[in-house]
């Protein structure tokens, strides 16, 4: 389990995604010691029909319990051509992206999705009961140039709001409100308010409807059940998550779909006009590049980052 975890998070810190890569080491560990995380849990997968898992996570490390879940979700989907996996008993797993980079490479199409912890109101409402649920795509390339969305419903993810805070920067207004719910620049008032959803009402139903998906159809907690393990690292999370995978081959050949990925391709810089002066990219082609360049130079990290995670493995 802490072997996936940590490739996961590694993943995510080579492709880019800082908030979500190595500096989640320190606190996941937190959580294990805390008793928030499970150290000993192995997560246990049922198969109730052909193309539908069941995964009982057991409150482990959530980037280990996801990657398994959508390890058995692609076995399934090999048999079937397609598959879902609902996970209950998790807990924070991360970025989406690594998981749907590892479904794309094995072939399969996806859609993933995980509640978290509550921080945007529903509609109309002025207390945080929604988590900024996010949502995932992957569309697979034969010559790897896959197509990867990974967004959260909020406008901005909340990790970028705390490390604005941590540094004493400020932050766009459209991202968060304060505690009276008025729109805010000041990212440490932002942390006693609500994130705001991408789209208004229409982002707030959005990440209640895959929620409940992802936790109330999986048997998770759902919405305000989820604790914050941030500010309660002892708190169990008992998170949902959601793995949709597709067998792309059985719909058509793998160069014929590689094709209409470069059509798409074609098309986007077609759109962007002589004066543009940021082309039209498809989705995921920027972590991709950065994986890529990670690969061949190197990863470099964060020196304090690094000084802390030196400091915590002698621990």
């Amino acid at each position: 389990m802490a072997t996936d975890a940590a490739e996961v998070l590694v993943i995510a810190e080579m492709m880019g995604i800082h908030t979500h890569g190595l500096a989640r080491v320190e606190p996941y560990t937190t959580r294990l010691r805390d008793g928030g995380v499970n150290p000993d849990a192995l997560p246990e997968i049922s198969r109730p029909a052909p193309a539908l898992l069941q995964v009982d996570g057991k409150n482990g490390l959530g980037a280990a319990v996801a990657i398994r879940a959508t390890r058995a979700a692609i076995e399934a989907a090999r048999e079937v051509g397609m598959a879902a996996a609902f996970c209950r008993a998790s807990s924070h797993l991360g970025a989406l992206a690594p998981q749907l980079l590892y479904a794309a490479n094995a072939g399969f199409a996806a859609i993933f999705s995980t509640n978290t912890s509550p921080m945007i109101a529903a509609a109309g409402g002025r207390r945080p009961v929604l988590g900024n649920t996010p949502l995932g795509i992957a569309l697979p390339d034969a010559h790897g140039e896959h197509v990867i969305l990974d967004i959260a419903l909020s406008v901005a993810a909340r990790s970028k709001v705390r490390q604005a805070a941590a540094k004493g920067q400020a932050i766009p207004p459209t991202w968060a409100t304060d505690e009276y719910g008025e729109p805010t620049t000041d990212a440490a008032a932002a942390m006693n308010g609500l994130m705001q959803a991408i789209g208004g009402p229409k982002g707030a139903n959005l990440s209640l409807c895959l929620d409940l998906l992802a936790g109330g159809l999986s048997g998770a907690a759902i919405m305000s059940e989820v604790p914050n393990a941030n500010l309660d690292t002892r708190s169990v999370s008992n998170a949902g998550h959601l793995f949709l995978v597709i067998d792309a081959a059985k719909l058509m050949p793998p160069e014929t779909f590689a094709a209409r990925i470069d059509d798409a391709r074609d098309l986007l810089t077609e759109s962007a006009g002589d004066a543009a002066e940021i082309n039209p990219r498809l989705p995921g082609a920027r972590a991709l590049a950065s994986l890529a360049k990670a690969r061949a130079e190197g990863l470099a990290v964060d020196p304090d980052l690094h000084a802390r995670l030196k400091k915590l493995a002698t621990a």
